[in-house]
């Protein structure tokens, strides 16, 4: 068993709220996005409080703009230490990406070049950030749909740069890596076998949108056959790792999404051993 194993979880979204208290579904954990929960008081902190009573958390943010030239955000850090004390999380991520420039949002991740200037610039920043959160984060590989021509090295060799100099970890999301690996031309498991396994501590699984000639990260698809078999390899080479499902638009019913959570289940039951997939907060029971 893993320490860092939570086990299979969801990603918390309004639509199921009232379920999720009445139901008590048998998942191990959930993720929040930060942003929605960073406000004083309402109805969301109130949900988010009572399902915290019953179920561990993680912290998920698309708006800290690692890779930004802009300073970081001293508010939006303040604000996100308060939720994060609030929530008592395991851990807290956000994105390898830059999200903005001169103030302006571009409401998209936007991938970084993959320079040795980029990566001392995330560095100094996710260090900063570490030190005011007074613990380790983590960072997710971003899905992309262009490259830059000054790019010396593999998304995955920046990835290992950055979190080995850093000291933070990683999360590790493998559609994000299929839709990559089609956009540009790569073998994926190239990806998985170049991030260093001692730095994985949790999977997102999600669909996407097939153009044919493209793919774009929607999260508003069932999961797809080659994402599945992209995480039973993520799976034979990380090992045991907290695995949940993100989906963001066309949200089917809690039930069917527990549904696609025993997929997952399953794939890493066959793939692993029962010691191996017991979550740690279960290991006493």
């Amino acid at each position: 068993m893993s320490q860092h194993f939570l086990g299979f979880g969801l990603g918390l979204r309004t639509d199921h709220f009232h379920d999720v208290l009445e139901q008590k579904p048998d998942l191990d954990w959930f993720e929040v996005i930060s942003e929605n929960f960073m406000v004083d008081g309402g109805k969301p902190k109130y949900y988010l409080h009572s399902i915290r009573e019953h179920y561990p958390m993680v912290m998920h943010g698309v708006s800290m703009s690692l890779g930004s030239t802009d300073p970081l955000d001293v508010d939006y850090l303040k604000r996100l230490k308060q939720l994060h004390d609030e929530l008592q999380p395991e851990w807290f991520s956000d994105h390898l990406c830059w999200t903005g420039l001169d103030g302006v949002n571009a409401h998209d991740l936007l991938p970084m070049p993959y320079t040795e200037e980029a990566i001392s610039h995330c560095v100094e920043r996710i260090q900063r950030i570490q030190d005011y959160m007074g613990r380790q984060m983590l960072i997710e590989n971003v899905s992309s749909y262009i490259s830059y021509a000054e790019s010396g090295m593999t998304e995955w060799e920046f990835l290992r740069e950055v979190t080995d100099r850093a000291d933070c970890h990683i999360l590790f999301d493998v559609n994000n890596i299929y839709v990559s690996a089609r956009n540009h031309d790569f073998d994926p498991l190239d990806y998985i076998k170049g991030t260093n396994a001692e730095r994985v501590r949790q999977f997102h699984l999600a669909g996407h949108t097939d153009y044919g000639d493209y793919v774009i990260d929607t999260h508003d698809h069932d999961i797809p056959d080659p994402v599945w078999k992209l995480y039973r390899e993520a799976l034979l080479h990380f090992g045991p790792v907290s695995t949940m499902i993100e989906r963001d638009d066309n949200i089917p019913s809690l039930e069917a999404l527990m549904a696609e959570l025993d997929i997952a289940r399953r794939i890493a039951a066959d793939t692993l051993t029962e010691d191996q997939l017991t979550p740690r907060y279960k290991e006493a029971v």
